[in-house]
C-alpha cells in the first residue's frame, strides 16, 4: 500500500482485529469493523471472509483463502467475483500431495502419516481428498485427526503417540498459525517429524514447511486494497491465484530427530535454518 501512496498515520488508518483462531469471535469482530464504517475489510482465510461477507454487502472485502472461493460459494467466478468481494486464492488444498511427497522423501521409513486439521475450515475437505489419493499411490496409511482448541491439540498428539504415527502433516488454518509454538513443541516433545503450511512454523523450530510465500500474497492483498481505495470496484478485480511457494527446512530440528536431510531436498529449499 505504501507503494501506492498510502502511508499509515498520514493518509490511511489501519484497524486490526485478530480472533486468534477462535472462529466464534469472527462475526462480532466483523460487526465491529462494519460499525466503524471502514473503507475496506481485508480477511485471512475462508471463515473470516464468510463472517465479513455476512456482516456487510456494501463495504469492499479483499480476502485470501486456501479453499476454492467459487467452489465454497464465496464469489460467483474468478473473472467477475460479483458483489463486494475479491481477493487471492492460495490453493492450499493443492499442496497436500506435495506435503506428503516431501515428508516421504525426508522420512522414507514412515508408513503411518497423520493429517491434523481444523474441522471448521473449508480448506480441509479438498486437502484431505487430494492427500489421501497421494497416500494411496505411495502405499501409505493416512489418518485424519481434528483440533479446534488447545485441549484438542494435546489430545490429538496423545492419539498420535498411541497409534505410533511416523509423521505429521499440519493443514493451513488460522487456529494452527496462532498456536504454532504449541504445535511445534508438541511435535518435538513426542519426536514426531512434521511438515507445516508456512515458514512461520519452521522458524519456531518446526522440521519443514512448504506453502505460499506469505510476503507475496500480503503484497497482492495490499495492492488490491489500494486499488479499491482509489475507486476501483471489487467486481472489476478478478480473483488472483497465488503462484509463489517456498520450502523451508530446519537442520537443527532434523538433527534432534536423527534425520539426515537428503541433498535433493536441500538444493530445492528456499531457506535452510541451521
Amino acid at each position: 500500500m505504501r507503494a501506492a501512496g498510502f502511508i499509515e498515520g498520514r493518509n490511511i488508518s489501519i484497524d486490526w482485529r485478530w480472533a486468534e483462531g477462535q472462529y466464534d469471535r469472527l462475526s462480532s469482530l466483523a460487526g465491529e469493523l462494519v460499525g466503524r464504517d471502514v473503507a475496506v475489510i481485508v480477511t485471512w482465510d475462508a471463515p473470516a471472509s464468510f463472517a465479513a461477507k455476512a456482516a456487510t454487502k456494501n463495504i469492499a472485502i479483499v480476502f485470501v483463502t486456501g479453499a476454492d472461493p467459487v467452489e465454497i460459494g464465496l464469489v460467483q467466478s474468478f473473472r467477475r467475483p460479483s458483489g463486494n468481494l475479491t481477493g487471492i486464492y492460495n490453493l492450499a488444498a493443492d499442496v497436500g500431495p506435495k506435503h506428503l511427497e516431501l515428508l516421504h522423501e525426508l522420512v522414507a521409513a514412515a508408513s503411518m502419516i497423520v493429517s491434523l486439521l481444523n474441522p471448521g475450515n473449508p480448506n480441509t475437505h479438498a486437502y484431505v481428498l487430494q492427500t489421501q489419493a497421494a497416500a494411496d499411490a505411495l502405499g501409505l496409511r493416512l489418518q485424519v485427526l481434528t483440533a479446534h482448541s488447545e485441549a484438542d491439540l494435546e489430545a490429538a498428539f496423545g492419539i498420535m503417540v498411541q497409534q505410533r504415527a511416523d509423521a505429521l502433516l499440519v493443514i493451513a488454518d488460522p487456529f494452527f498459525i496462532a498456536r504454532r509454538e504449541q504445535i511445534v513443541a508438541l511435535a518435538a516433545g513426542h519426536a514426531i517429524p512434521a511438515i507445516y503450511p508456512f515458514r512461520w512454523f519452521t522458524e519456531r523450530g518446526g522440521l519443514m514447511s512448504y506453502g505460499a510465500a506469505v510476503g507475496g500474497f500480503y503484497r497482492q492483498l495490499g495492492t488490491y486494497a489500494a486499488r479499491i481505495l482509489n475507486g476501483v470496484k471489487p467486481v472489476d478485480l478478478p480473483v488472483e491465484q497465488n503462484t509463489k511457494y517456498e520450502l523451508a527446512i530446519n537442520l537443527k530440528t532434523a538433527k534432534a530427530l536423527r534425520l539426515t536431510v537428503p541433498p535433493s531436498l536441500l538444493v530445492r529449499a528456499d531457506e535452510v535454518i541451521e
